[in-house]
This record gives C-alpha cells, sequence and structure tokens, in this order.
C-alpha cells in the first residue's frame, strides 16, 4: 500500500549562502550538523547552478520551473520606477499551482519576492497557505509599524511574534507539517537567512564571540537548528522516508555577508560562478540512496520537473519547463549529465555553459571564455587559444536569447554601474574595487582629485 502514496515534497531555499559555508561542502568554521545530516541522507551536487545571481529572478525560474527571462522576469526585485510592480506574469504557471491541482496542501513560509499586487501573492498563485513577508529583505526582529511589505503575515493578516524570526518561521513549518501529516503536501520553505541585516540572537553571538565570522556563524547556526526541527518531526510523525527535500541557496554568497565561495570566482550577482553555482542537496530516502555525490551539470530548474515525476504527475502539453528530471540519474539509472547546457542573463551581462565550456559576456566590453573542469576558479581566459569552443557558445547562447523576452523592467543605474565595474574587474583578473554604489562614489571622486 505504502507504495501508492505520494512523496510529500519541500523545499528549502535559503537566501545568499556561499557556495563553501556548509559543512557538507568542506566548510570548518560554521557549524551545520543538521544541514549536514540531511546532505548525508541524501545527494549532494558539486555542479549545481541557479537560474540567476540575485534573489527575486532566481526565485521566479525554480517556481516556474522555466528560464524567468521566457516571461521578462529578468532584472532583480519585482519592477521599477518606470514599469511599476510587474511581478509574476499572470498566465505563468507555478510548481504550487500543479501540485494544488493534484491533491498536495500547498504552503509558502518565509520571503516571496515575486511581486507585492494581489495577483502576484503565494495565495493567488497556487498556495493554500502563505506565512512570510512580500519584500526581498527585513529585520529578523519585530517591526513596531511594518509597511505590508515587509509584515510578516498569515494569508493577508499581519502576524505579531516575539523573538526571532529563523525561529517563527520553523515552528511555523513544523506546525504545517503536524497539520497535514496525513495527507501529502508541497512545502515552499523560503528562509531569508543568511541575507542581510546581520543580526542574530543574544545567545547564539554569544556563543560564537571570538569568531571571525560573528554573525554569520550564529545566523548560521539558527538556521541549522531549525532545518533540524522539521528534520525531527518527520522522523517523529514516520514521514521522514517518503518526504523529498531539496536544500539549496537562491544565488552564491553576497559581498556584503561575510560568506565564502571557496574554490569559486565572483559572488551574488555575478556571472562567475560564485554567483551561481550553489550548494544543492536532494534526500528522499525512501526512493534515493543516501551518502551520494552527483557531479552531473544540474540546475534549480530541474525542482519542477523532478517534483512532478516523483509525484506521479502528469505534465500539460502546454506547459513549457525547462527542467530535467533528476530521478533517473540519482537513482543510477542514467548517467552522465542532466544538462547539455544552462545560461544566464541579466541586462548588460550573460552567461553560457556548454559541457566543460563556460562564456561570461559583458555588453559593450567583450567576453571571456573558461574550462571550469580544469580551471573551476575561471583564471585561464581561452577565447583566443579555444576559438571553436568560444564560437560554439556564444551561438548557443544568441539561440538561447532568441527564444526569451525583452526585460520586463530595469534596474537603477547606480548599482548596474557598480555591477559592470565588477564583471569588468574580474574578466581581468584585478581586484575589485567596489561593490555597491555608496563606495563607487567614493573611488570615483578620488580619483577625480588625483
Amino acid at each position: 500500500m505504502q507504495k501508492e502514496q505520494k512523496p510529500n515534497v519541500i523545499v528549502i531555499l535559503i537566501d545568499d549562502a556561499g557556495y563553501a559555508d556548509f559543512g557538507f561542502m568542506g566548510c570548518k568554521d560554521l557549524d551545520t550538523p543538521n544541514i549536514d545530516k540531511l546532505a548525508k541522507s541524501g545527494v549532494i551536487f558539486t555542479d549545481a547552478h541557479v537560474s540567476a545571481t540575485v534573489c527575486a529572478p532566481s526565485r521566479a525560474g525554480l517556481i516556474t520551473g522555466k528560464y524567468q527571462q521566457r516571461f521578462g522576469f529578468e532584472a532583480n526585485d519585482t519592477g521599477d520606477k518606470a514599469s511599476g510592480d510587474i511581478g509574476l506574469s499572470d498566465d505563468v504557471v507555478t510548481i504550487a499551482d500543479v501540485f494544488k491541482k493534484n491533491g498536495y496542501k500547498t504552503m509558502a513560509l518565509g520571503k516571496w519576492h515575486l511581486g507585492k499586487e494581489e495577483s502576484d501573492l503565494p495565495n493567488n498563485r497556487g498556495f493554500d497557505e502563505f506565512y512570510g513577508f512580500e519584500t526581498g529583505s527585513r529585520s529578523y526582529f519585530q517591526y513596531e509599524n511594518p509597511s505590508k511589505a515587509k509584515m510578516l503575515q498569515h494569508n493577508g493578516k499581519r502576524v505579531k511574534f516575539d523573538g526571532y524570526l529563523t525561529d517563527v518561521l520553523g515552528d511555523q513549518s513544523v506546525k504545517y507539517i503536524e497539520e497535514n501529516k496525513e495527507n501529502p503536501f508541497f512545502m515552499y520553505l523560503a528562509y531569508n537567512a543568511v541575507h542581510t541585516p546581520m543580526e542574530a540572537k543574544k545567545e547564539d553571538l554569544e556563543k560564537y564571540k571570538n569568531h571571525p565570522r560573528q554573525y554569520l556563524a550564529a545566523m548560521t547556526w539558527s538556521l541549522d537548528e531549525n532545518v533540524g526541527k522539521l528534520q525531527n518531526k518527520l522522523e517523529e510523525l514516520g514521514i521522514a522516508d517518503n518526504t523529498i527535500i531539496y536544500f539549496l541557496s537562491d544565488n552564491g554568497g553576497a559581498a556584503n555577508n561575510t560568506s565564502s565561495g571557496g574554490p569559486l570566482k565572483g559572488w551574488k550577482g555575478n556571472k562567475f560562478e560564485g554567483g551561481h553555482r550553489v550548494p544543492f542537496v536532494v534526500s528522499w530516502p525512501a526512493q534515493i540512496k543516501g551518502g551520494q555525490t552527483f557531479n552531473g551539470l544540474s540546475s534549480s530548474l530541474d525542482i519542477f520537473t523532478t517534483s512532478m515525476a516523483a509525484a506521479n504527475i502528469k505534465k500539460d502539453t502546454d506547459l513549457i519547463l525547462d527542467g530535467a528530471n533528476l530521478l533517473p540519474f540519482l537513482k543510477g539509472e542514467k548517467k552522465g549529465d542532466p544538462h547539455a547546457q544552462l545560461f544566464w542573463r541579466k541586462l548588460e551581462e550573460a552567461g553560457a555553459r556548454v559541457g566543460d565550456y563556460k562564456m561570461v559576456r559583458l555588453q559593450d566590453y567583450g567576453a571571456t571564455l573558461y574550462n571550469v573542469e580544469e580551471d573551476l576558479g575561471e583564471m585561464k581566459d581561452l577565447q583566443n587559444t579555444n576559438k571553436d569552443q568560444f564560437n560554439e557558445l556564444n551561438t548557443a547562447l544568441q539561440n538561447w536569447e532568441s527564444q526569451m523576452m525583452e526585460p520586463l523592467w530595469g534596474e537603477p543605474r547606480n548599482w548596474m554601474d557598480v555591477t559592470y565595474h565588477i564583471h569588468q574587474r574580474l574578466m581581468e583578473n584585478k581586484e575589485v574595487l567596489y561593490s555597491d554604489p555608496a563606495k563607487m562614489k567614493q573611488v570615483l571622486n578620488k580619483e577625480k582629485k588625483q
């Protein structure tokens, strides 16, 4: 009888975490025992990527299972001064829509960041329950008079809370599991940890008082405790084995939260590996052998397709999904790479990956080519020596772009200038002089005076 039971699906999406900031990824100075236990129970991916290097478009790709550029969601945030708040295109199907239609209870927790209009909020995008906040970042503590976008809410009604937001979300995730243990559920658990502001509980800061990355260590510890709470509840209810859990970061570590990308070049917001290669775990004890490492080229876009396959849900013929089904690879039925190629683009910067080769392109400047299998740090530009590969990637990127939409909104020019500078310096293997608009102003003023 058990075989017929549909699996529960949980996506734990964390925010701005570094590629190398977990024990299972080789980290020595941050404590992540529960997350490491989760990794051990499943498969650790070494070559997994998100579809964007910043928060909002990365989430748009994950939740729709397709390149977000297909519906114009390319720049960060959910609109700008010129366009207003656009958010998720109304005709785009989400993973929650599909699971809800197929008898799952669906819930979204934590950070949303996919639009503030009524039509874009989780309750109108396939989720029965929304316990979280609309905006891209907020304090981990209670606000006196929050705006609608920043307030913690349950299905539109403000929730007042005591304590630390990571704990509040963790407790609510446990409550939802308890309430829905009899029926299959889909949970999108989007912690805002370890995004700025760097805020932690007093006792956790005390625990790490002499740590060089004190705040990040404390915030990561709290995140890990709450992942542990979730695991314990699944075990206690006897549903852990038939629950498929994905664990990943929405993009690379940020320049302002002391995260580490380890061997990777770059960070959040740029098209080097540090921007989009993320720690990624898939665990499903009933079906997938634990203790594995998988080196195939994979993407956050695969979560939608894989989850449908796990739940035995048939895809509607008109639903476009860009993800691969990872299950045959994780069960040893298929070898190699789930993807032959992957692409990234945000306004003036783009990237392409075909096989072992990776290209980074900067508008009005040029492009670089790397073999990431041999040169993970992307230091050796091969465009002059490997002309054929360079042309192949260039053509592949242009073909992909021809199927995408123009972005529906932009980003503030000062941030675009910062991003441009970072890309150019990294392409030249030079030190980045500034990573935010305030520092850019200082540096440029100083240069003027010289």
